[in-house]
């Protein structure tokens, strides 16, 4: 068998030496060579599908997998030298594979090329992150059910417009955001099913003549099925954008998160205080207590947001089937998944972290009118249409405001000057914990509806 060329596996046909500055471009090792244990596990099943089919002999097999499985070993131990010149993990493996097991070496990449191969080790690499990802979701969730069932009957403001508009449990108010991260562990698992194919086998982009078995790749891999088309398989990014894109929108939901963290710290609002150990002084001010882990968790959602869009521009000019522009996939997918992984750890110990300020909670949610809404539904209930009620509702927070006085400062007799209808009973609703608790309906801020979803999710989320 002949020994393997030290030059490029295309130097037969390409005759010039390449460019240093193609080199430079054209590597990838730097950015792919966190694929090796993906690509050594696909090589394996592959070379086993080689052997099983009597496309390889049983001798070359067995030498091929005990090199893979050596290359590992060294790799694993930072005893394996990665080199530019060999361009990507691929090459990488393939070279050090001659050096060890010499020509036998070579059956390896029978009916299969860089281009199946790449994308095999890239959705096996997505389907151990993403569930890497979902179980730290799971834990940022569990951190928002513990900080719920210890604060269930707080009562702070609802906001639209950053306005003070209703007065809600802040139980129910952490209880949205289980509901957002609910969503996102949904669209995990919606992505996991649809990358569950595998595209080994696809070759270059047409396939191969010879007498493969892609069903055994596929099951010795974990896909649920072989790819059904070649040309789409080399060609096919949806999956990176998937990724990128489900990325992105758990990133909007932290940042939108850290947001109101910030917010609610600052010291014009001061409805909650965080932990020490999530802060930050000033290289200037002595006093400062600065809220800079939930800053960087905002921040660096434009980072993941930017991937996501270079992901997009990339792949809007590309015809079938493989282009060099497609290598670009995996810095933005690492870098993503670096660092969502890195902000949802963050934000589960800022959820941890985070007290409410109950006394100024309360007060706040007196605060704006809050219950104006709950006087017109007590006339609703007594016959007005909402309309109506809305407008006499309005009129006596008109009047509260020029009297300097919130709505359950007001007397009966002042309250009947708006309309005269009104019973002793209506003192009541203006009462903002009264308020909290009549709204049963489902999905509502009452403490029974709270108590009821806590215990639901924690059945969900064990």
């Amino acid at each position: 068998m002949a020994k393997e060329k030290k030059n490029s596996v295309w130097g037969t046909r390409v005759k010039k030496p390449t460019s240093k500055l193609l080199q430079s471009i054209n590597s990838s090792i730097d950015v792919d060579k966190r694929l090796y244990n993906e690509d050594i596990e696909a090589s394996i099943a592959h070379c086993e599908m080689l052997s099983k089919q009597k496309i390889i002999n049983p001798i070359s097999a067995k030498k091929i997998i005990t090199g893979l499985k050596k290359i590992k070993i060294e790799i694993k131990n930072k005893k394996f030298e990665f080199k530019r010149e060999h361009e990507d993990i691929h090459l990488n493996i393939e070279k050090r594979l001659y050096e060890i097991i010499g020509a036998h070496a070579g059956y390896l990449h029978a009916a299969r090329s860089r281009n199946d191969q790449v994308i095999t080790d890239f959705k096996l690499w997505l389907k151990k992150s993403s569930n890497i990802l979902d179980k730290n979701l799971t834990l940022l969730i569990k951190s928002f059910l513990n900080k719920a069932k210890k604060n269930i009957k707080i009562i702070m403001p609802g906001f639209t417009h950053l306005k003070n508009a209703q007065p809600v449990l802040f139980s129910h108010y952490l209880l949205a955001y289980v509901e957002m991260f609910k969503r996102d562990k949904i669209k995990i698992k919606n992505f996991l099913n649809n990358i569950d194919e595998n595209p080994l086998g696809s070759a270059a982009l047409a396939g191969t003549s010879l007498n493969i078995d892609r069903h055994y790749t596929a099951k010795k891999l974990g896909f649920k099925k072989p790819t059904d088309n070649s040309i789409d398989s080399v060609a096919d990014r949806d999956f990176v954008i998937e990724f990128l894109f489900i990325s992105s929108l758990c990133s909007m939901h932290l940042s939108r998160l850290a947001e109101e963290i910030i917010i609610w710290n600052s010291d014009l609002v001061n409805l909650i205080t965080i932990d020490d150990n999530l802060l930050t002084g000033s290289s200037i001010m002595p006093q400062k207590k600065n809220p800079d882990s939930a800053e960087l968790i905002r921040g660096k959602t434009g980072q993941v947001f930017g991937n996501l869009v270079s992901m997009l521009t990339t792949m809007k000019g590309l015809p079938l089937a493989y282009f060099k522009d497609m290598q670009e996939d995996k810095a933005s997918v690492f870098e993503t998944y670096d660092t969502v992984l890195l902000n949802i750890q963050l934000a589960t110990e800022l959820v941890n972290g985070i007290n409410p300020n109950k006394d100024k909670m309360f007060k706040a949610a007196k605060l704006g009118f809050t219950t104006a809404t709950d006087f017109a539904d007590y006339l609703v209930k007594r016959g007005f249409s909402f309309r109506d009620a809305h407008k006499k509702s309005a009129e006596l927070v008109n009047l509260a405001e020029k009297n300097n006085q919130t709505l359950d400062e007001l007397n009966l007799s002042t309250i009947k000057n708006i309309e005269k209808s009104v019973d002793k009973d209506v003192l009541n609703i203006f009462n903002i914990s009264n308020s909290v608790q009549s709204k049963k309906s489902y999905g509502g801020t009452s403490a029974f509806n709270v108590i009821k979803m806590i215990n639901k999710y924690q059945k969900e989320f064990k």
